[in-house]
């Protein structure tokens, strides 16, 4: 792991390869261990980074609970300066999706493309309110339950059952989650409508979206591709929506044609 200092904390990142660098924004419940069939494929073309949010995985504490969306997105272009290799492809994946937003409209100088899979523009901003309140009330349940029943496993992340190769990562993650930190996240999720920002992004634009995603149904893929100028749909079948662990190959395949089609050499 690399670290880097940004705005008081100590934030870290992995990276690995050469070549135009992939930035991955992992969402909730997760950390840059989820990226980890993204880095065995890609890093043979691309500089492959992935940074632990802070809250996370080997990154500092969130300081206070008055932490904010533009903080993370403070943070997460301070990992970007630090790779040193100039703007990045930004991939986010759920909540992940909704911070590297915030990086566009905050530091777009950092993005050379985005990469939205099981994107939201915040909960508020994509699902129906009533959607919103069942989220939030889950998420109080779970944060709130005794330690021996906490489970932030959240449902319809998968098409069918866990790929059994992913399933010990995914266990490892778990019990690893800081209650705060989730709670933080998502309940900036809850509360954030980034649909203004969506008609200003200026860069390329991949959509990859699970067929069988009931965490953001391919209704929002298609409010995406609406409302973003430059932005191209892809639907991944028989996938849910964590796309890059559902459908490894077929993910890294599209981010590998997009990312390559948008970089200087690929021009």
């Amino acid at each position: 792991m690399e670290h880097v200092r940004v705005n008081g904390l100590d934030v870290a990142y992995r990276r690995d390869g050469s070549g135009p660098p992939i930035v991955f924004v992992h969402g909730a419940v997760e950390d840059s261990r989820t990226w980890t069939p993204q880095f065995q494929s890609l890093q043979d073309e691309f500089t492959v980074v992935a940074w632990d949010e802070p809250g996370v995985g080997q990154s500092d504490d969130l300081p206070t609970e008055s932490f904010t969306l533009a903080d993370y997105a403070l943070c997460l272009a301070g990992v970007i300066e630090s790779v040193d290799l100039g703007p990045a492809h930004v991939v986010g994946l759920s909540w992940g999706s909704t911070v590297a937003i915030e990086l566009f409209h905050r530091h777009p100088e950092a993005v050379a493309t985005l990469i939205l899979t099981g994107a939201y523009a915040g909960w508020k901003g994509s699902l129906p309110a009533e959607e919103v309140a069942a989220r939030i009330a889950g998420v109080d349940r779970m944060l709130d339950a005794p330690r021996e029943q906490f489970d932030p496993a959240l449902p319809g992340l998968f098409a069918g059952e866990p790929p059994a190769s992913f399933v010990p990562l995914l266990q490892i993650m778990a019990t690893e989650v800081r209650r705060h930190s989730m709670r933080t996240a998502l309940s900036i999720m809850a509360a954030t409508d980034l649909n203004f920002v969506l008609p200003s992004i200026s860069v390329p634009t991949l959509l990859l979206w699970g067929e069988r995603d009931v965490r953001s149904p391919l209704r929002v893929a298609h409010d995406f591709e609406q409302a973003i100028p430059n932005a191209t749909l892809v639907v991944i079948p028989e996938c849910g929506h964590v796309t890059n662990l559902d459908r490894p190959d077929e993910f890294n395949h599209a981010v590998r044609e997009f990312c390559l089609r948008h970089s200087p050499s690929g021009d």
